[in-house]
């Protein structure tokens, strides 16, 4: 099975949709199918350059991901959270949506100093949050070994925000605006 072509078959297009002038790419169909989201977790779990002892997740849809490749590849789970989600002490990083900003936190005291951790998320637009979540991983003391990504949407800059780091992503797709 050519994951690219069912990741894009399953997926959904939503136009104004967290915001007018947005389109949003959902690909919670294309997990819903267990062959497609067999195939995405493995492919994300392989290939990172060096391994990775943690997997990284990116609320909501990373958590998805993650927890998968976590338990395929025996390796400690990380969830990095909105702002406001996580109890105790946290760090925070602001960042810059195409629609707006927001800010994602994480625990350090739930990753292990040194770590190398591959940050997984469904799509990539600006890079604003990945770029956000590989410094909160730095920040705690640990080490980005990859960013693995389903769908970058093309010409909004997100892989070019992200070439300080290891990025495989499994399709790319030209953003086009909704009729």
């Amino acid at each position: 099975m050519n994951v690219s072509t069912r990741v894009l078959e399953l997926s959904e297009t939503i136009p104004d949709f967290p915001k007018p002038g947005i389109v949003f790419r959902d690909l919670t169909p294309a997990f819903a199918d267990p062959e497609t989201f067999r195939a995405i977790v493995d492919e994300l779990g392989a290939d990172v350059t060096g391994g990775f002892d943690v997997v990284a997740g990116i609320e909501a849809r990373g958590f998805l991901l993650a927890s998968a490749i976590a338990y395929a590849t025996r390796t400690r789970l990380f969830p990095i959270r909105k702002q406001g989600k996580l109890p105790g002490d946290v760090l925070s990083e602001d960042y810059a949506l195409e629609y707006g900003a927001a800010s994602l936190e994480v625990n350090p005291s739930n990753l292990p100093q040194g770590s190398r951790v591959l940050i997984v998320d469904d799509v990539l637009a600006t890079g604003g949050s990945c770029r956000a979540a590989a410094r909160l991983v730095e920040r705690s003391g640990s080490t980005v070994a990859g960013i693995g990504i389903v769908l970058a949407l093309d010409g909004l800059g997100g892989v070019d925000a992200l070439r300080d780091y290891d990025v495989s992503v499994l399709l790319t797709e030209p953003t086009q605006p909704i009729a």
